[in-house]
């Protein structure tokens, strides 16, 4: 068995799955989609994926797209017993709400704040850090109750808001001030020693490369 990822490495949302991939200890295959150069929009990409977005995930011929849909799917079909998900309604749903609130509100703001820079490659407008640092202040006094975000136990909403705030941090925006959050990161570290210089240490290094050379 081989799941295919078909994947961006420097996107958060693509990297969300590999986090799972790799404390799940599943074989994974990445396969490159280059976004800047349309690759996404290929006839070949398409019929995978209609909605032709990375990342995508193909298991045995079953496509699936959204991370957050492909974290659920992973832990549901290979690790049903994980308390990545927990199985109780309301611990479940208490994961679901963060990873709602992820996507739409701290990734959708922050990806709102680089994006000009991937693909207009002009520096983006400091007025969009306000409602960005807002959602930073909501994080940390939810974190100031709890270890992790759900409790005290690691979730996939860890490991979601854990990919947006580094890339947070990649594109230099000043979260030092909240020092619960702070916490909560050298806290998921440790954790997993085992693959954060590669999907957060040497992520951080080469997103700010590629948004230097976006401006240069």
């Amino acid at each position: 068995m081989v799941l295919e990822l078909y994947q961006v490495p420097l996107s958060p949302p693509c990297r969300q799955v590999r986090m799972v991939g790799k404390i799940l200890n599943l074989p994974i295959e990445t396969k490159m989609v280059d976004v800047l150069k349309g690759e996404h929009l290929k006839p070949e990409f398409v019929k995978i994926n209609p909605f032709h977005c990375i990342p995508t995930l193909v298991d045995d011929g079953f496509a699936l797209w959204e991370s957050r849909a492909i974290m659920t799917y992973l832990v549901n079909k290979y690790a049903p017993e994980s308390s990545l998900y927990p199985k109780d309604v309301k611990a479940r749903a208490t994961v679901d709400r963060w990873l709602y609130w992820d996507n739409g509100s701290l990734y959708a703001g922050i990806f709102s704040y680089f994006r000009p820079i991937l693909f207009q490659k002009v520096k983006p407008d400091p007025a969009n850090l306000t409602p960005i640092m807002d959602k930073f202040k909501l994080l940390d006094e939810s974190l100031a109750k709890t270890k992790f975000l759900c409790g005290n136990t690691i979730t996939l909403a860890d490991l979601s808001c854990l990919a947006t705030i580094t890339t947070a941090k990649a594109v230099d925006l000043d979260i030092s001030a909240y020092k619960n959050v702070d916490r909560w990161l050298k806290e998921l570290e440790s954790n997993y020693a085992s693959w954060w210089k590669e999907l957060v240490i040497d992520y951080d290094k080469d997103f700010r490369s590629l948004l230097r050379d976006c401006l240069a």
